[in-house]
């Protein structure tokens, strides 16, 4: 009797810069493989986020947390491609590496937030995206791209570069490898790096923001601490 190969399920990409990460971003990928029905989730801590600051921590600290918040949860993974790589972290670049890596026809699904979603007309190749995964935009309050609100939300160059590629139905994101844009719903945690990081500069409790793992890690390297 033959034996049919197991096709690979969709696999979900979280990326951030993850400094440090928390149970926000944890909660989201989680939601994110349930309701997207994702084999699993990836987590893709950035090595020279292009958009924004240098992180307050390099690159191989924020890893070792995102590593250590992961533990024990067979449907999170962490993708160390970013950190190790050289130059800026462009998605773009990220998205075509792993789709070498999975192969042609594995989908990858790209999740972002609403207000990432909505700028990403100011990312590097970001029409490329599309060739590369399917994009998952989760909603939270203000920000609420559902299928019947979406006419009208984007600006103009991305809701053309959307046209035919929304769908409501997660199983969108298992009838091709990429090109789809699916929104779903996630439990918004007002919780953020830069809270913490705050809170333990001035010398206050962050726990309950963030595993107990990656507490203990920050108290014993000293992160975010006055200096």
């Amino acid at each position: 009797m033959s034996r049919h190969r197991h096709e690979a399920g969709p696999l979900g990409l979280l990326g951030g810069t993850f400094d440090p990460i928390h149970f926000g971003h944890l909660r989201l990928a989680e939601e994110a493989r349930e309701a997207l029905r994702l084999e699993q989730v990836a987590f893709i801590p950035a090595g020279q986020p292009p958009h924004r600051q240098a992180p307050q921590s390099p690159a191989d600290v924020r890893l070792a947390m995102v590593r250590l918040a992961t533990a024990g949860n067979a449907g999170l993974a962490v993708d160390d491609g970013e950190v190790f790589a050289q130059g800026k972290s462009y998605t773009v670049l990220t998205l075509e590496r792993l789709r070498v890596l999975h192969g042609a026809d594995r989908p990858l699904v790209l999740i972002l937030g609403a207000d990432a979603f909505n700028g990403l007309p100011t990312w590097h190749r970001w029409r490329e995206l599309f060739d590369f995964a399917h994009i998952a935009v989760a909603n939270r309050p203000g920000y609420a791209p559902h299928e019947r609100r979406w006419p009208g939300a984007l600006s103009p160059e991305l809701d053309a570069a959307c046209a035919g590629r929304i769908d409501a139905d997660p199983a969108a994101l298992r009838s091709a490898p990429a090109g789809r844009v699916v929104p779903f719903d996630m439990t918004p945690l007002a919780i953020s790096a830069s809270l913490i990081r705050d809170l333990i500069h001035g010398g206050h409790s962050a726990r309950y923001l963030l595993p107990d793992s990656v507490l203990d890690y920050i108290g014993l390297h000293h992160l975010y601490r006055r200096t």
